[in-house]
């Protein structure tokens, strides 16, 4: 089954100003290197829709945290930056 995206433009304008990330690399982290992908369930941010936290690596070596929400199947980007060092070291565990 493919993996589909479901992009929000003022969140992908909002990624791309704060923190330097465009959608192709956040869709990197889910289909490129898929295998080193860990995800966690954003229990905090969740009350209204269930959120996830996804840490992968882009084919540029760039490490990033991904907060995303399912939404008709399809993932639905909230926020993107680089991982902080205690995401890093949860990462590399």
């Amino acid at each position: 089954m493919p993996i589909l995206f479901d992009w929000d433009s003022g969140n992908q304008f909002k990624n791309w100003q704060k923190h330097n990330v465009d959608s192709t690399e956040c869709e990197q982290i889910f289909l490129i290197n898929k295998a080193n992908l860990k995800t966690y369930f954003d229990e905090k941010h969740s009350s209204v829709e269930q959120r996830w936290l996804a840490l992968g690596v882009t084919e540029n070596n760039r490490k990033l945290s991904v907060f995303f929400t399912i939404r008709d199947k399809q993932i639905r980007v909230i926020s993107a930056r680089d991982m902080s060092k205690k995401e890093k070291k949860l990462y590399e565990e």
